[in-house]
This record gives C-alpha cells, sequence and structure tokens, in this order.
C-alpha cells in the first residue's frame, strides 16, 4: 500500500473516494429494490432509472466506474443502468465491469459472465423514436425494440454502439468506436461502422 501510495498516489485516492461514496451507493440500488451483491466495486455513483414494473439483477463482482478520475480513459458521464418501459428485462452476469457509457433495456438485454465494457459505451435494445415523422410529432417514443444478448466472454471496446436485436457470440471482441447492427459470430473481433468481422480469434 506505501509502495503504490508512492508510485501511484491517484489509485489511493481511487479508493478513499470510492469508500466515501459507499453508503449513497448503497443506498441507490436498496431504493430500487436491487440486492447489493459479493465484491462489488463501484466508483463513483452511478444512475439507476428503473421502471417500478422492470426486473434488473447483477452478479458478483459487479465493477461500474463512473467517477471521471477512476479510469484514466475518463467516462465523459456516470454508468446509465435504465430499464425503460414495463416489463423490460435487464440481467448481467457475474465479473461484468463497465466505464461511463450506458445500458438502457426497452424490452430484454442479456450480459453474460466475465463480460468488460470500453469507457462511454451505450447498449440500447431501442430506436426510441419511430421512423414515421408524422408519428414522430404525435408520439415522443414508440420507437421499435429488439433483444440484445452479449454471451460469455465478451470484451466491447471504448466508443461503442450496440443497438437493438444484436448477439454477440462467446469470447468476441469489439472494436473501439465500432456500431454493432448485425450479429457477432462466437471469437472473432470485429470493427467499423457498422462493424464486421476483422478476423478470428
Amino acid at each position: 500500500m506505501i509502495r503504490q501510495a508512492r508510485e501511484a498516489p491517484w489509485k489511493v485516492w481511487n479508493e478513499l473516494w470510492r469508500w466515501l461514496a459507499y453508503p449513497r451507493v448503497r443506498l441507490l440500488f436498496a431504493m430500487n429494490g436491487i440486492p447489493w451483491g459479493r465484491g462489488w466495486r463501484i466508483h463513483g455513483v452511478p444512475i439507476i432509472q428503473k421502471h417500478r414494473r422492470s426486473r434488473m439483477s447483477f452478479g458478483p463482482g459487479l465493477g461500474l466506474r463512473s467517477s471521471v478520475r477512476s479510469n484514466p480513459l475518463a467516462p465523459s458521464h456516470p454508468v446509465v443502468l435504465t430499464t425503460w418501459h414495463e416489463g423490460a428485462h435487464l440481467e448481467i452476469g457475474a465479473n461484468f465491469a463497465m466505464t461511463g457509457g450506458t445500458i438502457c433495456a426497452a424490452e430484454r438485454i442479456i450480459i453474460g459472465n466475465n463480460v468488460a465494457v470500453g469507457a462511454n459505451t451505450i447498449i440500447t435494445d431501442t430506436d426510441f423514436h419511430t421512423l414515421d415523422s408524422k408519428q414522430r410529432r404525435l408520439e415522443s417514443t414508440g420507437g421499435s425494440a429488439a433483444a440484445i444478448v452479449i454471451e460469455d466472454d465478451v470484451f466491447v471496446g471504448m466508443n461503442c454502439l450496440v443497438l437493438k436485436g444484436v448477439r454477440a457470440g462467446k469470447g468476441s471482441v469489439i472494436g473501439a468506436g465500432s456500431v454493432v447492427t448485425t450479429d457477432v459470430p462466437p471469437h472473432v473481433i470485429v470493427a467499423g461502422n457498422p462493424a464486421r468481422v476483422i478476423r478470428e480469434l
């Protein structure tokens, strides 16, 4: 600890700020009816927007970094976890890690075990707004939605956008800055806009 304080003092400050925020973070999860899990490490205070008639669940080892100082990539805003509509379901497995960014489930987002999501990535299963201009004038929301599944051991790079209906196969890697609109096969690297297979792993 003394060596770390001498060589990387910011890590000591990160731990201090994590513990200072701990009561507020615990209260936030409790107020949303989410039981506290084993081995959770949460830096900064995330934003939770949970519909009263929706479900959110998180496995052990959850790691969320919402503080700008908690990661050299400096999240542009806190982690946002949202279940947008009645009946929406957000389920995240063990050892999930995310820095900044947003996960928004209007229908269903399922994320497996040992998934890491880079800074400022957005994962959303809804278009939010309809494509029909006349309908948009009548209703500000109402876009289509389709479930997202991210299987075990997936790594999503920073500043990515994962859109509705996508399944990311086990062990795949999504390169930084990618826009993912179609399924990702297992054990490949995809990158680009739209994301395409670069090579197998």
